[in-house]
């Protein structure tokens, strides 16, 4: 089977492409630069690889759509108008499902945990969610009433090695981790109860392989590809300060004055719109249709991410 992969090389890519090509599909990884995976694996030797670009390429829809693939997977989709032009592209081609990297930034603030996939009364904090959300409508919709073979998959706070991840603070901020190896104290927002939850980004790859083999039950669906468990802040200072050996030393404050403290007018915003959620998503559905069971907790997930970059030198340990 030929199956396209937009945004290839990503956090998702990574671990995808070579799980499409393990299972002996012919594999296209589209990227608009000269990139490279996350992580090597000798899979990657046998993707076809095709630079495009999205934004600079007026055709890019048609282009993909000319491809003849069965499956495209569409990892770097921001906006409801890119998702127009793709739907409409791939009709009357080969393509038998469309797979669309929503976010769990479709959701509103937690009313009742679990989250669950099916509950669609979303108001999304930021345009990011909104717009995701709108693809997500029109597609399920599509599916309705045209018969698109679309499946939505919404990924949680993807985490694992070689990037960024969401910190104790809710932020990418290095500073309370190197903090935390220090042996210092930290201060944490509120009482440092809202959730956050990691999923390491071989699962999130792993949930759309799975819903690529399990198409019939695939389509017309909206998964959520999370871990399945979320950390508090407060579990995750600690879960830290356990992690480079040094006693918690952990304090709280009220949300401005901890804005002051934290000192960053960008970071604090960020801290907001991952906080403000504070999610914990129900897989049940995503385990009985598609058989995913995610590899890694999400405790599992923090931890591999975070020695990563105790060995990439962005945390010095004494």
């Amino acid at each position: 089977m030929k199956v396209v992969v937009i945004g290839a090389y990503g956090h998702i890519g990574t671990y995808l492409v070579p799980m499409l090509i393990k299972d002996g599909n012919e594999v296209i990884a589209i990227s608009r630069g000269i990139s490279k995976p996350y992580e090597e694996n000798p899979l990657w030797e046998k993707a076809i690889k095709v630079k495009l670009d999205r934004n600079a390429e007026p055709n890019f829809a048609k282009i993909i759509a000319d491809m003849q693939a069965e499956v495209v997977i569409d990892l770097i989709n921001f906006n409801l108008s890119e998702t127009k032009l793709m739907v409409s592209a791939l009709k009357g081609t080969n393509c038998k499902q469309y797979l669309y990297c929503s976010s769990c930034w479709t959701h509103s603030r937690a009313e009742i945990l679990p989250v669950n996939s099916d509950d669609m009364s979303n108001e999304p904090l930021c345009d990011y969610g909104k717009d995701k959300l709108a693809s997500e409508n029109y597609l399920r919709n599509e599916y309705e009433q045209n018969g698109f073979p679309a499946t939505c998959i919404r990924p949680g706070q993807i985490s694992g090695p070689g990037w960024a991840i969401i910190g104790p603070w809710g932020n990418v901020s290095l500073t309370p981790f190197q903090k935390i190896a220090n042996g210092e104290k930290i201060m944490l927002p509120n009482f440092g109860m809202e959730t956050l939850h990691h999923v390491h980004g071989y699962d999130v790859a792993q949930c759309f392989y799975k819903a690529v083999i399990h198409r019939d039950k695939a389509l017309g669906e909206v998964f959520e590809a999370t871990s399945g468990n979320s950390i508090t802040l407060y579990g995750y200072a600690r879960l830290m300060y356990d992690f480079f050996g040094k006693e918690p030393q952990i304090g709280f404050m009220p949300w401005k004055e901890w804005c002051e403290y934290e000192g960053n007018d960008e970071e604090c915003d960020s801290t907001y719109l991952h906080i403000a959620r504070s999610g914990s998503y129900n897989i049940d559905k995503e385990k009985e249709l598609l058989d995913y069971h995610p590899k890694y907790t999400n405790v599992e997930t923090i931890k591999i991410a975070i020695q990563s970059y105790v060995e990439r030198g962005l945390i010095q340990t004494k």
